[in-house]
């Protein structure tokens, strides 16, 4: 049985879009590639149960939708499954039509955070044939080409066989299994094959490592805080699980021994805190890993102390990348971000004064903010990157996904523009602003404009302490200017 896990090739100009493993799509005029970890630990348990597994990033390998589809001609194969989000959802279900088109034998497969929140829609509007809702979709996909291996009659026999969370067609009727559960064992999943999912093709075009080649792991499914209202995950993992510090350790022993892996960012919403980090954090230590490699991972304002910072930096941590999203405690406490400006401002501090490098990442377009209440959120991330508190940002329009807390709540009150899914790509505000959408695209690019500042460079300046620094603000450089141009109206 041969199953191919896929990123087709997308019909646009507006430059590379952002799909993989990333919680808010949006294009770049600069190619970044985000390595894929969940869609490859899919990938690595059906090839370790003996499945026939090919790996098709189209994306990553700049491939256009003819050679696609000759691919798919060239290799029949048995299952194609693939992620989808709300920006692009509409062009993959043509894509899904094409591929039907192909071959009514082959079967199609989505999966990630858009067909969680609304599967019925994907299956009325296209052809696919099976839904895997939840952030578990390896599992799912696993249990999924296990019962096509052992049935081959009746899709009610499948059907019985099928994990809870999966959606299929039965003689023409949308069927699904229930509620997905996340009951899955984080620790039994082996490492990922990084040769079967070509991780060097995200191994270098991606402004966060400093060190190359980088690539990505998750210790947990993903964040313990998980209330944010803007952010479309924890639809996928509403429950936080952890792997165990011993299987993170082995699994970048093995990063750093076998593909000599420079920088690894932990992709986990939030990385675990408390008695797992400081294990974790001696953990490295011991081994002597700290030495080997570096690491970088999301993490909240106020979740750890001074210390704490202290003790991550001497376990070799480097970047870490922090959500600020507003400087208006009005809009902190709507969309619950359980935090203020002043524990925003003391984080960025300790976490700088220990050594590391915070990243934070803003967002404009709030509905009920002014324009003035916007430029205050602007002020504070210009403030914070000109006096080297926060070393690098990113700067973003608010999207809300659907059925988010915020996409509900701007639909019961009226606040959404459009409700076509093309729109929410961040090139202009799909939420009722009182400014101008000119004004919000500015403030964006504002905020990137700040790395034009000779406060800014002087600081920059005076932190290289090696040639690592002078390429890492080299590519940079690069990156702010394509973000500057993803953000042009």
């Amino acid at each position: 049985m041969k199953i191919i896990v896929a990123y087709p090739p997308l019909n646009t100009d507006q430059g590379i879009p952002l799909l993989s493993q990333n919680r808010q799509f949006q294009y770049f005029k600069e190619p970044t590639y985000i390595y894929p970890v969940v869609p490859a630990l899919a990938a690595t348990l059906l090839k370790k149960a003996g499945f026939e597994v090919i790996w098709k990033d189209c994306i990553a390998q700049n491939l256009n939708f003819e050679q696609f589809i000759d691919f798919i001609k060239e290799q029949e194969p048995d299952v194609i499954a693939f992620e989808t989000k709300t920006p692009v959802v509409k062009e993959h279900w043509k894509i899904v039509n094409k591929l039907k088109e192909l071959s009514d034998r082959m079967k199609i497969v989505l999966f990630g955070d858009h067909v969680t929140a609304l599967p019925a829609e994907s299956m009325e509007n296209c052809k696919v044939d099976f839904i895997l809702t939840g952030g578990d979709y390896d599992f799912l996909l696993l249990n999924l080409c296990h019962a096509f291996k052992s049935v081959k009659s009746k899709l009610q026999d499948l059907a019985l066989k099928l994990e809870p969370g999966i959606w299929y067609r039965d003689n023409g009727e949308i069927k699904n299994t229930g509620k997905f559960v996340l009951n899955h064992s984080l620790n039994k999943i082996p490492f990922i094959d990084r040769d079967l999912t070509n991780w060097q093709d995200y191994a270098y075009k991606n402004g966060n490592y400093r060190s190359t080649p980088g690539t990505y792991i998750m210790s947990a499914r993903d964040c313990w805080w998980a209330k944010c209202t803007f952010c479309s995950w924890p639809q996928l993992y509403p429950t936080f699980r952890a792997r165990k510090v011993e299987n993170v350790l082995t699994e970048i022993e093995n990063l750093v021994n076998v593909y000599k892996v420079k920088e690894i960012m932990d992709d986990s919403g939030t990385f675990p805190v408390g008695t797992w980090l400081k294990n974790f954090c001696h953990g490295m230590i011991k081994r002597r890993l700290n030495k080997k490699v570096t690491l970088d991972c999301n993490m909240r304002f106020g979740a750890i102390d001074f210390a704490g910072y202290k003790l991550m930096r001497k376990a070799g941590f480097r970047f870490l990348l922090f959500g600020l999203e507003s400087a208006n405690q009005e809009t902190l406490n709507r969309i619950k971000k359980n935090l203020d400006v002043k524990t925003i401002i003391e984080s960025c501090k300790n976490a700088r004064s220990a050594g590391l490098y915070p990243h934070i990442t803003i967002m404009f377009g709030y509905p009920w903010e002014t324009y003035e209440q916007a430029k205050k959120t602007l002020e504070l991330g210009k403030w914070l990157l000109k006096k080297d508190y926060a070393y690098t940002m990113q700067s973003t329009v608010v999207v809300p996904y659907p059925n988010t807390p915020l996409f509900l709540e701007c639909k019961e009150n009226d606040l959404l523009y459009t409700l076509n899914w093309d729109d929410y790509n961040m090139k202009n505000p799909v939420m009722k602003l009182s400014y101008a959408p000119e004004k919000l695209l500015q403030l964006v690019q504002s905020l990137y404009s700040v790395s034009f500042s000779p406060e800014f460079i002087f600081r920059k300046i005076l932190s290289i302490r090696e040639l690592a620094d002078l390429k890492y603000f080299q590519r940079a450089f690069f990156k702010v200017m394509g973000h500057i141009f993803d953000f042009k109206r």
